[in-house]
């Protein structure tokens, strides 16, 4: 369930015993605390499409609908996509 009508989206997808998924997951909190966002976490095996699609690319994070990062996170890159996202959504009103 999204957040405030102006908070940015996060997806997390992740994969069943994903140990960098774990990390990005930590990650990800760590950044929320600084810049607020509506995290949401997919399990990859629960749409045989997503796991078609992200099986050997997990975990994957898309800010806003756009692909932001995926194994290894560069946590500064979702940063970046979080930032522009905001202002994205700020100029909108």
């Amino acid at each position: 369930m999204p957040g405030a009508p102006n908070e940015v989206d996060v997806v997390l997808y992740v994969g069943t015993d994903c140990h960098l998924c774990q990390i990005a997951r930590h990650l990800l909190l760590a950044l929320r605390r600084s810049i607020p966002f509506h995290l949401r976490e997919v399990e990859i095996s629960s749409d045989p499409d997503l796991e078609r699609r992200f099986l050997l690319e997990v975990p994957v994070i898309e800010v806003d609908g756009e692909l932001a990062a995926q194994a290894p996170v560069e946590i500064e890159a979702v940063r970046a996509a979080v930032v522009r996202a905001r202002l994205r959504r700020a100029a909108l009103g």
